[in-house]
C-alpha cells in the first residue's frame, strides 16, 4: 500500500478495503469556491480515483480569503482549470478534470450518471434542489453544504436516504450571499471539511451510516447540533422543477419576475414582466405551461406556489443565476 495513505489506512475503518474503495471511486464536486475548494483537497489527499469538478467562474481577489487553491498568480484564470493543475500537483495519482462549465438542469443528467456520489458545493440553492431530483431519481447519494457569516450546515441526500426536497420541501421566502452578508475564510473551512469528511464516510461504508444525517455548526457560540432525517417522507404535492432557459418553448407562457430596473432586457424574448405581487392579482392567458424565472429562484418558487393554488396546468421555474 502507498506510504502516502499510510495514516488512514491504518485506522481500522479505512484498512486495505477501504483504501481500494477510494481508489475505485468517481466523485462529481459542483463547485471549486470556498466549499469546493476545502472538499477537493482532502478527497484528491485521501486517494479519490476520478474527480471531475465543474465551474464556470474565474478567480477573483475577493475569493482568495477562503479558497485555498488559489493564488494572487491565478486571479482572472478559470477555476476548474486552476483547481485541477493544483490538485494533480498535490496528487498525481488521482485523476482530475476540470470542466469550465455551469451545471444546469439541461446537463445534470448527463454529469451525474458519471459519478458514484455528487457533491453539492456551487452556493445556489437552486441548483441545490436540481441536483437533488436528479440525485433522487439516479438514487445516487448526494452530499450538500452550505455557509454564510459564521454558520452553515452539511449533510447526505438520496442515495437511499430522502431528498433535499423530504427536508426542505419550499425555498425559504429570502437567501443571503457572501458578497451581500459576508463569510468568515475559517467557517468555509470547517464546514467545506465536513462536507468531504461525509464524503469521505459514505465511500467508506463508515457504520453508523451517513445516509439521512444532518449536521449543522455555529461557531458564533461554538455549537454543533443535527439530525436524521432517515424517516422523512417525500413531498407529496405537486413539486416545482427548474429547467435551463433553453428549454424554454414557443407555447409557454414565460415571466420575468426581476423588475426593468434589475434587468432590462429578459434573456427570453417573449417574456412578460410582472412581480410576484402583481401575478397573484392579475389574470393571465391560458397556456399549457407557465414559465416564471428570477435570478436566484427563489422569487420564481413564491409566484409558482401561489400560481400552483389557483390554476391548472404546469409550472416550472427558471434561475438565471444558477
Amino acid at each position: 500500500m502507498s506510504e502516502r495513505y499510510a495514516r488512514q489506512s491504518v485506522l481500522p475503518q479505512v484498512g486495505a478495503a477501504g483504501q481500494a474503495r477510494l481508489a475505485a471511486a468517481r466523485v462529481l464536486v459542483a463547485g471549486a469556491g470556498g466549499l469546493g475548494c476545502v472538499v477537493l483537497e482532502y478527497l484528491c489527499a485521501a486517494g479519490v480515483g476520478q474527480i471531475e469538478v465543474l465551474d464556470p467562474d474565474q478567480v477573483e481577489l475577493s475569493n482568495l480569503h477562503r479558497q485555498p487553491l488559489y493564488r494572487m498568480s491565478d486571479l482572472g484564470a478559470p477555476k476548474a482549470s486552476v483547481a485541477a493543475a493544483s490538485l494533480t500537483a498535490l496528487n498525481p495519482e488521482v485523476s482530475i478534470r476540470g470542466v469550465i462549465e455551469r451545471l444546469t438542469p439541461r446537463n445534470a443528467a448527463e454529469w451525474c450518471a458519471r459519478a458514484d456520489v455528487v457533491v453539492d458545493a456551487a452556493d445556489s440553492l437552486a441548483l441545490t434542489y436540481i441536483l437533488s431530483d436528479e440525485c433522487h431519481r439516479r438514487g445516487t447519494a448526494l452530499i450538500s453544504a452550505s455557509v454564510l457569516g459564521l454558520a452553515g450546515y452539511a449533510g447526505v441526500f438520496c442515495g437511499g436516504a430522502p431528498s433535499y426536497r423530504a427536508v426542505f420541501p419550499h425555498m425559504p421566502q429570502t437567501a443571503g450571499s457572501c458578497a451581500a452578508n459576508g463569510v468568515l475564510g475559517s467557517a468555509v473551512g470547517v464546514l467545506g471539511a465536513l462536507q468531504a469528511h461525509l464524503t469521505l464516510a459514505y465511500l467508506l461504508q463508515l457504520a453508523p451510516s451517513v445516509l439521512g444525517r444532518l449536521v449543522s455548526v455555529d461557531l458564533a457560540t461554538l455549537r454543533f447540533g443535527g439530525f436524521s432525517f432517515a424517516r422523512a417522507s417525500e413531498p407529496a404535492e405537486p413539486q416545482l422543477r427548474f429547467i435551463a432557459p433553453e428549454e424554454v418553448r414557443p407555447s409557454d407562457l414565460v415571466i420575468d419576475l426581476r423588475s426593468l430596473e434589475e434587468t432590462p432586457v429578459s434573456p427570453l424574448a417573449q417574456a412578460r414582466r410582472l412581480s410576484v405581487e402583481a401575478l397573484g392579482e392579475q389574470p393571465l392567458p391560458d397556456a399549457d405551461r407557465v414559465v416564471l424565472c428570477c435570478r436566484s429562484g427563489i422569487r420564481a418558487w413564491q409566484a409558482g406556489r401561489r400560481l400552483l393554488a389557483r390554476r391548472s396546468g404546469e409550472v416550472v421555474l427558471v434561475a438565471f443565476g444558477a
